[in-house]
């Protein structure tokens, strides 16, 4: 019998007649024992010309080489898309046919391939493997330890190729890009507006239910969403809210964040520092979700939308702000009068009516006021500007109101009418005027 034939046969047999000294494992053939005894003296006599790498096998040369090359010989029959080792295009092949060969024993999920199913099983048994070394955080997988790593290094090596914003997850820039395609995917099933996140859809549904399942222990006021309710607890408390871990201070104020990228962002607010530049205009800013909101200026894109009337604006806080002209919500309180309103400004305003404030001076002739547009309105005098123009004979003036006035004039309008004699008139104060006429008459009746 010829060598060749001989050695064929043991594959029939299953002969292992070659073992190894030292582990005692088994091979059919002397050349198998001969490469899986440099797993134990750690021979690497393969070299890459390229790079220097060295391996214990051929064939694993052979492989790694096309890391050099370029080439993929594996193609799959189906989409055309091609690889350089067989075993990732068997993986792929599954996305394919849908066979999700490995299963839990435990819920009976399946999965495409093996390390998956291995990340699954620690949902059970609860292992985290993957530590970070610098905060100490353990996670279940190694994908989520490298996106975990990123909020300490700041890398973000996902860009949009539109407006160059970069991410730390290619999930986020995936959903970035919903903003410039106006992809919304999720729709709400109530009055069909169409969202492009989950969770915007999420908080959204909750405004037609007006479900509010988060209750203040306190004082017993409802809250829709529970972050809405930890906020609340702190008027009680007084405290800043300890859920979240802060481990990050800035060394000049004490501020503490959750985040290393939350900390660099408030020491520019010490070094003046703004990194952040608008392409367009200029402009500058500390934090680049400031530069992106800044950009919705030039770009006129205004992602937020009003679910009630269908007003769309360019920042959260803009909508949040109008919601409260549909919902009454007026959550500022003067603690003196107890006056409420819906804008903290507008609270800030009105406490210079009980304290006497005046910060907006005249740099002319010195006169004060509570409110900014007051003295904006005060400088015309001094400039002589009348921006607010008549459309009809083209008189100009000072006052949006005196415009008002005039327009009258033109159209006969007579808004202001006398209760007593129903005499109607174009201005209050010719109104007030006539109702001394009824006074004087009154008088002498007596």
């Amino acid at each position: 019998m010829s060598c060749d034939l001989k050695m064929h046969t043991q594959t029939h047999t299953n002969a292992k007649p070659f073992s190894c000294q030292i582990c005692g494992s088994t091979f059919t053939l002397k050349s198998s024992l001969k490469n899986h005894m440099r797993t134990h003296t750690g021979e690497k006599p393969y070299s890459c010309q390229v790079c220097g790498k060295a391996f214990s096998q051929n064939f694993h040369l052979k492989r790694h080489m096309r890391t050099h090359t370029g080439e993929k010989p594996y193609v799959c029959k189906v989409c055309g898309s091609a690889f350089s080792e067989s075993f990732n295009l068997n993986k792929h092949v599954r996305t394919h046919t849908g066979e999700k060969p490995f299963s839990c024993e435990i819920c009976k999920s399946a999965f495409s391939q093996d390390s998956s199913l291995k990340t699954h099983m620690r949902t059970h048994t609860g292992e985290k493997p993957f530590s970070c070394e610098i905060c100490g955080s353990a996670f279940s997988g190694r994908t989520n330890l490298k996106h975990h790593m990123r909020t300490h290094t700041g890398e973000k090596p996902y860009i949009c190729h539109i407006c160059g914003f970069a991410f730390s997850q290619d999930s986020a820039l995936k959903i970035h890009m919903r903003k410039h395609t106006g992809e919304k995917p999720y729709s709400c099933y109530i009055c069909d507006f169409a969202f492009a996140t989950n969770s915007s859809l999420n908080e959204h549904v909750q405004k037609h239910s007006l479900e509010k399942p988060y209750s203040c222990e306190i004082c017993k006021s409802q809250f829709s969403q529970i972050s809405k309710l930890r906020k609340h607890l702190q008027t009680h408390t007084g405290e800043k809210s300890t859920i979240e871990e802060k481990p990050y201070s800035c060394q000049s104020c004490r501020s503490t964040f959750s985040k290393s990228s939350h900390l660099k962002d408030h020491i520019r607010t010490h070094t003046k520092e703004k990194p952040y530049s608008c392409q367009v205009c200029g402009s500058a800013f500390s934090i680049c979700s400031h530069l992106k909101t800044h950009m919705r200026t030039h770009t006129g894109e205004k992602p937020y939308s009003c679910h009630v009337c269908g007003s769309t604006f360019s920042q959260s806080g803009d909508l949040k702000k109008h919601m409260r002209k549909h919902t009454g919500e007026k959550p500022f309180s003067c603690q003196v009068c107890g006056s409420a309103f819906s804008l903290k400004s507008s609270l800030k305003q009105h406490m210079r009516t009980h304290t006497g404030e005046k910060p907006f001076s005249c740099n002319v002739c010195g006169s004060s006021f509570s409110q900014n547009f007051h003295l904006k309105r005060h400088m015309r005098t001094h400039t002589g500007e009348k921006p607010y123009v008549c459309h009809v004979c083209g008189s100009s003036f000072l006052q949006y109101s005196n415009l008002k006035s005039h327009i009258r004039t033109h159209t006969g309008e007579k808004p202001f009418v006398c209760k007593i004699c129903d005499s109607a008139f174009s201005e209050s104060s010719n109104l007030k005027k006539h109702m001394r006429t009824h006074t004087v008459e009154q008088t002498s009746l007596q």
